[in-house]
């Protein structure tokens, strides 16, 4: 199937270079030109290049500065748009040309053509942001002209305002937000929506593309920019010509294509955190019709973290860029390039920050009854939901509540001969106890420190053939594959020394142990953790993606008041998320309740082993043994019981097709009509998980080894999407150009499944399972914006208000194992503000300021597994068994009961769903197969029908509470000044951004766990420069205050008590980099 695609893919590609190399001839010059009514007085030459083109509805370009203070002639009559241009500059000492994309280019003359580095002076003029050059409709454009709210940066501009990846974002685009998030996912959110959904069938809220290319997985959090040649941020649903996933808005990356140009570039940087950094270019035109180009990036640094148990500093970076490039363009009617990038890495980067937690120790009194100390912990969930902020957020999760500890500890592996006192398996208590954690952010004390790998290939083939003189047919062609690795400490905490010493002991038969028995010194050897006297935990996260896209569009640009851009694409996309978490808890559960072999404890003489039990052991003994699998880390076999294991398979196929019509309804007035039509499908593979289970009525599991996968699940989808748009260019007197528009559009992102949860038996598990799928999200946006130059063109301003009426908008969790998705309704509104102000050539400020205001609607509500009982007395939080993978409510009365009658752990773990083989209140279980707990306790009940959402807690009711990470208000402000030395010949800058967001929720609950308090950044820089020479050196501070916000969290599951994962703001960075140009 795969051969087969291909062979088409790369069928239609060689067909359509076929006959675009055939129409590849100049086209005849005999046309006729069109006239144009002009009405234009005597007034400022910007002013009337501006009006120009509202008459006329061609693209213009010109340099504000060298139009400033010239007047143009009045112009009335009938003219073809190169005469009236050549009127209006009469006596300006400009010219006018047409550009390779039809745009006329205004320009000087009689000056020599500019030299590179006045071309690349990164004095750029006042209403650059407003005249670069956009393909936001897939079309070029000035920004001024396009109906949409769009921040565009050009690669200077990413450069001069030390955006350098995608988390930068925030400090340049008005109500965006950015922020690592759960395992290999990053949310990017715009106006308040973005990917909440963290499961491997989830698609990004915010389109990313990569040159007008859709990447559903990519590295925008861990790639730095290079070799740029713009990035444009379209904020706001744009359902007709990018689709699928752009609910939110779309970034657009463009990396710089090859031009007709001998030049280059080499910048290097030293700085902070022995910071080296390299990055540069090499552009060569091998013929006058096709060029190659180069560019690579590389940085390596050690790490901004300390790990205080290790002695290592984490958290590092070793990575690299490189991108090859070529272009052929044999005549102006046929283009085409290829695009190869190839990113790298690999280093001990941290998947998340500090872990922080208020420990819960666990009731002192249920009701009136005294809670015994060794059970406190089994009505303990870990971690209160106290404010992250409070010094109490410093300590460590209550691991005696961990159910694992639990079984470990009763365990008995030895005899001391001395006192004959028992000796667990697992010392008494608390393994955290006595344990605080650093305030510092940058201090961590883990067992095992981060590794992180990460490979990315994106491949690229453009095509465009102009047919004709008014339309123009575009194919993009795309291939990418990511492989992404990470690996750190599961529970963030080290441990105290936790296991009992056989060194000298006896073993439970009262025979001295050999070999020191299986822990001396009270050390363990865990096949995959290794060796150690504490408790070791690890997770690991391996993807592995690849992704086809074919996108095929036809252009018009028509000389009369209609044009439309039309077209179809494709999507394959497949992906092998794999989750595992391994203990050494779990191994030695495994050795000492299921490996033991007791069949000789009464032999001569008496001996204790362990069974070896192969995958598919045939020994009886094995028949209810969960298999182990003894390989190290990196040659695990998959297959065993003795860790975690969520793996999820996901295929998407999706197929679009689109069009949108321009109509210039009167010279002034445009209107713009866009449907898409999306036929979404998606297919999961449901793998359950296994952890500790066998096929055994105790741990209620339905295989003894491997990973048995459910059926698929098939899911599929239509929807019609689009726009409609009326945009006003109105000739106002205090204004040079003015676009004023409304748009009512509609958004759509496709909905997917939750993984499967724990591979269950029901005949012997109690356990209701959660919905297996999520619903797809849908949006309808209204907008009314304005565009404006002002003050001879050197005032930028631009304004946005937004509603938005949300359906179904997907927000993940981390519970029952997996990562739960649920769907929300929800309404937004809006205003953003964006200005430039240059008033000469040495001082240029820019600003933007968004405002959000973001509702669930009434009846939404969720279970907060941070507080399932909502406050509610009657009921109390209680830990479940060993293989069930979330805690669980129970009626206090019922508590009580146990508490002070049957003063036992499984007597608890009783009123939680789970396997009826620990025991049962449920009359209707035959006694025979469980403990019936109800016999001896006096009373009766059933969880799954008794207890709220079947034992997993109440609703909170959210009607009201904030989508989360979506801030009230967003701010930034740039200002910088050149001064302008030796005649010209040097330039000193200096430069000042700013950037502040106020409090928001890192979750749907808005609890004060959930608060994120407000923060800013400031980075400041100086850079000194030599134009004629292409020479620059620069010296910067990112985070010049060393702010370290909390910019996003995410909370781990019940096993572990449900720490909160914090991610951080860099800390100060200082560099210091030289760039040379030729």
């Amino acid at each position: 199937m795969k051969r087969s695609f291909l062979r088409g893919y790369l069928y239609s590609a060689t067909a359509f270079a076929s006959i675009a190399t055939a129409c590849a001839v100049p086209a005849s010059a005999q046309t006729s030109e069109q006239l144009y009514d002009f009405n234009i007085p005597s007034q400022s030459l910007g002013g009337a290049l501006n009006a120009f083109a509202r008459a006329s509805h061609q693209q213009i370009t010109f340099d504000p500065a060298a139009v400033r203070e010239k007047q143009s002639p009045a112009l009335t009559g009938q003219y073809s748009a190169r005469d009236a241009l050549d009127r209006l500059l009469a006596n300006s000492g400009l010219t006018v040309r047409v550009g390779r994309t039809g745009i006329f280019i205004v320009e000087k003359p009689a000056t020599p053509r500019p030299s590179k580095a006045e071309a690349q002076n990164p004095d750029l003029t006042p209403a650059e942001t407003l005249d670069i050059v956009v393909t936001a409709q897939k079309r070029e454009e000035k920004i001024l002209d396009v109906p949409i709210a769009v921040s565009a940066f050009s690669g200077t501009q990413l450069d001069r305002q030390k955006i350098e990846s995608g988390a930068d974002l925030v400090r340049g685009v008005p109500n965006l937000n950015f922020s690592k998030s759960f395992s290999s996912m990053y949310n990017i959110g715009i106006r308040g929506i973005g990917t909440k959904a963290l499961n491997s069938s989830s698609d990004p809220g915010v389109a990313v593309s990569y040159n007008n290319t859709p990447l559903i997985r990519n590295r925008l959090f861990e790639q730095e920019f290079f070799d740029t040649s713009r990035l444009e941020v379209l904020r706001g649903p744009q359902g007709t010509l990018y689709g699928r996933n752009a609910t939110g808005g779309v970034v657009n990356i463009f990396p710089a294509l090859p031009t007709g140009e001998f030049e280059g570039e080499l910048k290097g940087e030293v700085g902070n955190y022995e910071t080296r950094r390299v990055s540069g270019m090499l552009n060569i035109p091998l013929t006058d019709t096709f060029s190659i180009r180069g560019a690579g990036a590389y940085t390596k640094r050690e790490g901004f973290d300390y790990n205080e148990f290790t002695r290592n500093r984490v958290n590092g970076r070793d990575l690299w860029s490189t991108r090859l490039s070529a272009q052929w363009e044999p005549s102006d009617r046929f283009k085409a390039n290829v695009i190869w990038e190839h990113f790298n890495e690999d280093d001990d980067r941290s998947r998340t920050g500090k872990a922080l937690c208020t420990t819960d120790p666990g009731p002192e009194m249920v009701g009136s009854t005294i809670v015994p100390d060794r059970l406190r912990s089994r009505l303990s969930q870990g971690c209160l939901p106290g404010s992250l902020y409070d010094d109490a957020a410093f300590g460590v999760p209550n691991a005696a509540s961990q159910t694992a500890l639990y079984n470990a500890q009763s365990i008995v592996i030895g005899i001391d001969p001395n006192t004959f006192a028992s000796i667990p398996l697992v010392k008494a208590g608390d393994p955290y106890a006595g344990i605080v954690q650093s305030r510092n952010p940058r201090r961590i004390s883990t067992a095992i420190d981060p590794t992180f790998k990460a490979k990315n290939d994106i491949v690229q083939l453009n095509l465009e053939l102009k047919i004709g003189e008014s339309l123009t047919l575009i194919s993009q062609s795309g291939y990418s594959k990511d492989r992404w690795y990470s690996s750190q400490d599961y529970n963030r905490f080290a441990s105290n020394p936790i296991f009992g010493n056989t060194k000298g002991l006896y073993n439970v038969l009262f025979e001295p142990y050999a070999d020191d028995g299986p822990l001396p010194d009270g050390f363990y050897t865990d096949p995959q953790l290794g060796s150690s006297d504490r408790l070791l935990t690890m997770d690991l996260n391996r993807t592995r993606t690849r992704q086809w896209t074919q996108e095929i569009r036809l252009q018009s640009d028509f000389n009369n008041r209609f044009n439309f851009n039309v077209g179809a694409n494709y999507l394959n996309f497949k992906t092998t998320d794999d989750y595992y978490a391994f203990s050494n808890l779990f191994n030695l559960t495994t050795d000492f309740v299921y490996l033991q072999d007791l069949s000789k404890a009464f032999g001569s003489p008496p001996t204790i082993s362990f069974l070896n039990c192969p995958a598919a052991s045939e020994d009886p003994a094995c028949q209810y043994a969960p298999y182990k699998d003894k390989n190290p880390l990196n040659s695990i076999d998959d297959l065993g019981h003795n860790y975690f294991l969520s793996r999820n398979n996901v295929k998407t196929k999706s197929f679009a097709i689109f069009g949108e019509a321009y109509y210039q309804a009167t010279d002034d007035i445009k209107i713009t009509l866009g449907a898409r039509y999306t036929n979404d499908k998606k297919y999961q593979t449901q793998i359950p998980s296994q952890l500790l289970l066998s096929s055994s009525i105790i741990t209620g599991g339905t295989v003894n080894y491997g990973y048995p996968a459910l059926p698929d699940i098939d899911q599929g989808w239509s929807r019609f999407t689009g726009r409609a748009v009326i945009d006003w260019k109105p000739n106002i007197s205090f204004t040079d150009d003015t676009l004023v528009y409304g748009s009512v559009s509609r958004g759509y992102k496709g909905g997917g499944a939750n993984p499967p949860r724990v591979d269950f038996d029901p005949r012997i598990v109690q356990y209701i399972p959660l919905s297996d799928r999520y619903k797809p999200e849908g949006l309808t946006a209204f907008e009314i914006g304005t565009k404006n130059l002002l003050a001879n063109n050197t005032i930028s301003l631009n304004a946005t208000a937004f509603f938005y009426d949300y359906d179904n908008y997907q927000i993940s969790q981390v519970t029952d194992r997996i990562t739960y998705t649920e769907n929300f309704d929800a309404q937004t509104w809006g205003l953003e503000l964006e200005a430039t102000w240059q008033p000469n050539r040495n001082f240029r400020f820019n600003s933007s300021l968004g405002y959000l205001d973001s509702k669930l609607k009434k009846n939404a509500k969720s279970i907060d597994v941070m507080d399932r009982t909502q406050g509610n007395p009657d009921w109390t939080v209680v830990r479940p068994w060993l293989q069930v993978p979330t805690n669980c409510v129970a009626p206090t009365k019922y508590v009580e009961k146990v508490l002070s009658t049957f003063p036992s752990e499984l007597a608890l773990a009783a009123l939680c769903p789970g396997s009826t083989g620990i025991g049962s209140y449920n009359p209707n279980i035959p006694p025979e197969t469980t403990v019936p707990y109800w016999q001896y306790l006096g009373f009766t009940y059933d969880p799954l029908t008794e207890a709220p959402n079947a034992g997993r807690g109440f609703d909170a009711d959210l009607g009201g509470n904030e989508l989360p990470n979506s801030p009230h208000l967003t701010f930034n402000v740039g200002a910088q000044y050149t001064f302008f030395l030796d005649s010209d010949d040097w330039e000193l800058t200096f430069r000042g951004d700013y950037y502040r967001q106020s409090k928001s929720y890192a979750r749907v609950y808005n609890t004060e766990f959930d608060k994120l308090k407000g923060w800013g950044n400031l980075n400041i820089s100086v850079s000194f420069a030599r134009p004629k020479d292409q020479l620059a050196f620069q010296l910067y501070v990112k985070n010049a205050l060393n702010d370290q916000p909390i910019t996003d969290v995410f909370l781990s599951a019940d096993d572990i008590g449900m720490p909160a994962n914090t991610f951080y703001l860099d800390p100060r960075i200082i560099g210091f980099n030289i760039t040379k140009k030729f």
